[in-house]
């Protein structure tokens, strides 16, 4: 997964700091495998026009997300963690 758009070496005040590592997810099938995300989430799934097609609340250190079956191609998938979020591309 990248970092989305907001500059994760910027720390409030004037102390920067190291970018957050990016999660690992996997996917196997229609399951997302999200058992090291240390921190909560919300999980969004885009098409390709950049609608919303799912969301859901995933809480830290949750093991895995069943998506919807009724998703099929290729899709972007956001992590978001209060101003960061993590994005990458998955094929359901």
């Amino acid at each position: 997964m990248q970092t989305g758009k907001y500059d994760p070496t910027v720390a409030s005040g004037d102390h920067p700091r190291s970018p957050m590592q990016p999660p690992q997810v996997f996917i196997d099938g229609h399951t997302l495998y999200t058992q090291y995300v240390p921190f909560d989430a919300t999980l969004e799934i885009l098409d390709g026009s950049g609608s919303v097609v799912f969301t859901t609340f995933v809480a830290a250190y949750t093991p895995s997300v069943s998506l919807p079956t009724t998703l099929s191609g290729d899709y972007q998938i956001r992590l978001i963690e209060g101003y960061w979020y993590f994005y990458g591309w998955i094929h359901l």
